[in-house]
């Protein structure tokens, strides 16, 4: 079972699962450690955007547009009436977009699969900077066992998590944020050298800067 907010999923089955898994694993319950690692889940993104800066602008929008799409129609299992009003589209719009971006499920069920992987590992790694911070006060023995199977407890706790579901307008304003201030990081904020690499005119990215508020 998935559960419809981040507070809910932590509260109602993360933090058991974290008391598990001490318990299991350290013989004791560590209330510090759960704490720490719910807070930092809590503030982690759970919608996982795959960001190409070596594919032009437009293209890489594109596919997003049919990654997210297909996403979120594998989660609701094809129901387009459910979908849509997810997506904050009509029935007919959608079916549209499922027509011209040419969805292909098998292609976007392993980016899904990717997305996956890198929440995971996410996870993974706000699991094991907590337990290095609380190393000192464990026992070695009981902190090497945990240690080993946070992979594991990372897999367990995805599962439990609710997928991030914005509207299509919401999810391609953040997918443009983010790959936007990720090409002007690889281009040290030059907003000319970064609007030529990803195939846009200066005025065009300088606009799509301001409006997404992106210094």
């Amino acid at each position: 079972m998935t559960y419809k907010t981040v507070d809910e999923a932590l509260d109602e089955k993360v933090k058991p699962l974290l008391d598990e898994a001490m318990h299991k694993f350290l013989g004791i319950t560590v209330d510090e450690i759960k704490v720490d690692i719910s807070d930092k889940i809590k503030k982690s993104p759970l919608i996982d955007l795959i960001i190409d800066t070596n594919i032009p602008f437009k293209k890489a929008k594109k596919f997003f547009k049919k990654y997210y799409i297909n996403k979120i129609l594998m989660l609701h299992f094809g129901n387009i009436s459910e979908v849509s009003k997810i997506l904050g589209l009509s029935r007919e719009a959608l079916h549209r977009l499922i027509r011209e971006l040419k969805i292909e499920p098998e292609i976007y069920r392993r980016e899904l699969q990717k997305s996956e992987y890198i929440k995971e590992t996410r996870i993974k790694g706000i699991i094991e900077t907590t337990l290095e911070n609380y190393r000192s006060a464990l026992n070695p023995e009981k902190f090497r066992a945990i240690y080993q199977n946070v992979p594991q407890i990372s897999k367990d706790i995805v599962k439990e998590l609710p997928a991030d579901e914005l509207t299509l307008k919401e999810a391609e304003r953040k997918f443009e944020k983010k790959f936007l201030k990720k090409a002007l990081e690889e281009n040290q904020d030059n907003i000319s050298r970064t609007a030529k690499k990803i195939g846009l005119r200066f005025e065009t990215l300088h606009r799509k800067m301001k409006i997404l508020g992106i210094d």
